[in-house]
């Protein structure tokens, strides 16, 4: 039902009800039908659920197969690394994601409690939980709008609804019926939504609707409906997964064949089998991610962005799209005045937000506003004629009142006005209070022998009330609407000021009063200006060639205006409305999203459109809201992020970040600390990668000499988690490179591994297999057992990996570039990886556990001379590449 479009009749007609309200039996009646007035209540958080999810991974999958093969061939050493990687991995996902989803909760926050209302003709308070439709409630400033209403009687009220529509602005309500269709919440001025907050006046209405029939409501259902995306990094792991499962059993059939058609007995090529199945899953990769994404959530956390996921740290970094909030995100959330006209010339007011620090300036020169009378006037105006008061509170100023008039205070204290001195010199005598229809607010001063009427409202009422003698004629006013309109393009709220003289014995003021007669005083323009650091941030958004998207519930020549400051749009930018998407389709809308940037008054069902035609076209899109309006698509997008300042609990029940100064330039930071967590990710794979090619290759190869594997499975369990484990941790804590910023997106559907990624693994893990097979055959040729070969043979192995460490933590840049200790932890973790090794080879109790002896000191200087090889060869490779793609 559009009760916006019926008139109070109607409305009390369709609801069987009256003005006095319903009496105790209908309205019992009416809530067992009906239900409570409420919001359904959060499932709690389950630790069983979020515990099985530490598992749902098919890397875990694979490693979890392993455990129970191993555990069949009685190899229960090799069964109990596994599972200590699986329970490592484990509690730290589960510790993570249990803290978050802790400290984020609340639906019901946004109902509220009391209500007052008409019940069997008295008025009474009681529980909104118990409000049903056809209730009359009355609402005052400070209330919190307990249901959906149809207002029907107002007084001044003012309901500020940020929450839902992302409007700036309290909003002025009004009772008359409006004929229009598709208006979104922020038009439907006749309706008081639940949820929203009363900043002035007061209003009387009827419940039209309650729990999930309201505006909040149904937002609250749409969320819960929506599934949760699969956000990308997930996508390449679970593929990334798939290719290692397909690799590892794969090779594993491969040489167990082999070793079939070879001669080798059935039982020996089983449990060589799963050797090679051990040696190409990397069973160490699981925690590396936790660990590298719990790394990347701690350097956000720095940064003022708190990850409630650990995927969506990484998900930040691919991002293409992000779909920004206006108000408080984009720009200050305080209203400012910038610009100000006496009747005759134009200033610029310096300074932004509450401050009351900043200048008045004429074609860039400072003013002196003690010889400017006429300017001391509009800006005395500004002040006086006004309901509303600044105030400072830890260390900031604040606004008590009405944003719009608490700018007027600032910009008069930044021309030296002090306001309790000028209210002193002009006390309040009677005041008309602003009102919508009207257009304008009047108050009534004593000043000396002298009573002053001083008017401030829309530039067209104030200047109707100005003879033509006192603006010097039709060009004079023609000439200040043109100014008025000026300002007003560059997308400013604009009051004018204007003041007469009143008979000395006035005490009270009427409409009549300034019907005529009024000397105008001039103009002043107010906008809720851009944050400095989103413009920058912006400017960083493109270089890094990501797309910014403002979506707000402001109007469209604001958004505009505020689009082009910041470096959004240019001057000719298309701005889309929410009227112009109600009646689109989802073919057209996935056409436009491509290229239109600013959508304004839009409502909460029109920016999950938004969101969704760009994820169609293949954007990773990041959404920011902190309204209630803004949960749908902060749920929707692959991550969404809330406001920690302004944000409600919903939008931060929805979102998988919250920024905690609701600052855009810190979701700029973040985008950079995902992209190096991604970066560090596919260091760790480059890393790890060519030790499970190289171990399936070395098999392979000895098999086909009629040698037995170069290793035992418990071995290849001790490279991958002990020696390696250590550098591939360390890997996550590489700074970022000093380009990552400034990089194309990667392409969204391009996996964990690059084609250089792949080139270069399949290049250095045929260099690893070939320097352990050349060891291996060298340990046996000079008379060692099975025991001294395979002992060379892993500590070779670690050796290369020792070096392919260094080589790994650029994919371009030459490892003589990095400076040795940008990352302490590696260089340290290189140092105990060695001597781990050292008590592998030498303490006899290893030595029992992993079947391993001592090696001579020429043995382990053949190991260091091949190993090294690895660096001369890699270095090779990126030389080649740096030259080839200057070329080019």
């Amino acid at each position: 039902m559009k009760w916006y479009q019926l008139d109070v009749k109607g409305t009390l007609s369709k609801l069987n009800a009256g003005e006095q309200g319903l009496n105790s039996s209908e309205a019992s009646r009416r809530l067992s039908e009906y239900g409570p007035n409420s919001l359904p209540e959060e499932a709690r958080i389950s630790k069983l659920k979020i515990l099985i999810h530490q598992f749902a991974n098919p890397l875990i999958y694979i490693l979890m197969a392993a455990a129970v093969v191993t555990t069949v061939l009685k190899d229960y050493i090799d069964t109990g690394v596994i599972a200590g990687v699986l329970v490592l991995n484990a509690i730290i996902g589960f510790i993570q994601e249990f803290r978050a989803e802790t400290s984020v909760r609340a639906l019901r926050a946004m109902t509220v409690t009391k209500a007052r209302v008409l019940r069997d003709g008295i008025e009474k308070e009681i529980d909104s939980r118990g409000l049903v439709p056809g209730d009359v409630v009355m609402l005052a400033s400070g209330d919190k709008v307990p249901a959906e209403m149809r207002l029907f009687g107002v007084n001044e009220l003012n309901i500020e609804e940020a929450m839902l529509t992302g409007e700036s602005l309290p909003v002025e309500k009004t009772i008359k019926p409006i004929a229009e269709d598709d208006l979104t919440y922020g038009d439907q001025t006749n309706i008081a939504f639940m949820g929203t907050m009363v900043v002035r006046g007061r209003g009387k209405g009827v419940v039209v609707g309650t729990g999930l029939k309201t505006a909040l409501g149904r937002i609250a259902k749409d969320v819960k409906e929506l599934s949760i995306t699969k956000n990308p990094l997930q996508e390449k792991i679970e593929r990334f997964a798939h290719f290692i499962g397909a690799l590892s059993i794969g090779g594993a059939a491969v040489i167990f064949a082999l070793g079939m058609a070879l001669g080798f007995k059935a039982a020996e090529m089983f449990k060589t089998a799963v050797a090679v199945t051990v040696a190409t899953v990397p069973e160490g990769l699981p925690i590396v991610v936790t660990v590298t994404m719990a790394i990347g959530l701690n350097r956000m956390a720095r940064r003022n962005a708190i990850i409630r996921k650990l995927h969506a740290v990484e998900t930040l970094g691919s991002t293409t799209v992000i779909c920004s909030d206006k108000t408080g995100t984009l720009t200050k959330n305080e209203m400012t005045v910038r610009l100000i006209h006496d009747g005759r010339k134009a200033y610029e007011v310096e300074g932004t937000g509450y401050e009351t620090g900043g200048n008045i300036l004429h074609e860039g020169n400072r003013a002196d506003i003690s010889e400017l009378k006429d300017l001391q006037d509009v800006l005395r105006i500004g002040l006086l004629c006004n309901e509303s008061e600044i105030y400072e509170e830890e260390g900031r100023f604040k606004v008590k009142g009405d944003p719009t008039e608490g700018a007027l205070i600032v910009s008069a204290m930044k021309a030296g006005l002090d306001p309790e001195k000028e209210r002193d010199a002009y006390p309040q005598v009677s005041v008309i209070p602003f009102e919508s229809d009207r257009g304008y607010m009047a108050t009534l001063h004593s000043h000396g022998s002298k009573k002053l009427i001083f008017i401030k409202g829309t530039p067209e009422n104030v200047v109707g009330m100005c003879t033509e003698c006192m603006l010097e004629g039709e060009l004079r006013k023609k000439e200040i609407l043109k100014a008025s309109e000026a300002f007003a393009s560059e997308g400013m709220r604009v009051l004018a000021m204007g003041y007469k003289e009143a008979p000395a014995g006035s005490e009270a003021l009427t409409h009549d009063d300034i019907k005529e007669g009024v000397k105008f005083a001039g103009l002043q323009g107010m906008i809720d200006p851009p944050r400095p650091e989103s413009i920058e941030a912006i400017k960083g958004c493109k270089a890094a060639g990501i797309r910014v998207v403002m979506i707000t519930g402001d109007h469209a020549v604001t958004a505009g205006a505020i689009g082009r400051q910041i470096g959004i749009t240019g001057d000719d930018a298309k701005v889309i409305t929410g009227k112009e998407l109600a009646v689109m389709g989802d073919g057209e809308l996935y056409e436009r999203v491509a290229d239109v940037s600013i959508f304004a008054r839009v409502a909460p069902e029109h920016k999950l459109r938004i969101v969704q035609q760009l994820m169609k076209r293949g954007e990773i899109v990041a959404v920011t809201g902190d309204g209630v309006n803004d949960a749908p698509a902060l749920k929707a997008a692959h991550i969404g992020v809330a406001m920690g300042r302004s944000g409600t609990d919903v939008a931060k029940e929805a979102a998988d970040m919250v920024v905690v100064d609701d600052n855009f330039a810190s979701i700029f930071s973040a985008v950079e600390e995902g992209r190096i967590v991604f970066d560090n990710l596919r260091k760790v794979v480059v890393f790890l990668i060519p030790t499970g090619f190289a171990a399936l290759i070395s098999i392979g190869i000895s098999m086909i000499l009629g040698l037995p594997a170069p290793y035992l499975p418990a071995q290849l369990l001790w490279i991958n988690l002990v020696t390696n484990g250590l550098q591939d941790v360390a890997l996550g804590f590489e700074p970022g490179e000093k380009d990552i910023i400034r990089r194309r997106p990667r392409p969204p559907k391009e996996g964990i591994m690059s084609r250089l990624m792949l080139e270069r693994s399949v290049l250095v893990g045929a260099l690893i297999s070939a320097g352990v097979v050349f060891n291996y055959l060298a340990a046996i040729k000079d008379g060692g057992d099975i025991a001294n070969a395979r002992t060379t043979a892993v500590t070779t192995m670690v050796f290369f990996q020792f070096f392919q460490a260094w080589n790994s933590r650029s994919e371009t840049i030459s490892v003589f570039k990095i400076p040795l200790l940008s990352n302490p932890f590696l260089f340290y973790s290189m140092i105990a990886s060695f001597f781990a090794q050292l008590t592998f080879i030498y303490v006899p109790a290893m030595q029992w556990v992993f079947k391993t002896v001592p090696l001579t000191a020429a043995e382990w200087g053949r190991i260091a001379l091949v190993s090294l090889s690895v660096i001369v060869v890699v270095e090779l490779d990126k030389a080649v590449r740096s030259r080839l793609s200057r070329a080019r």
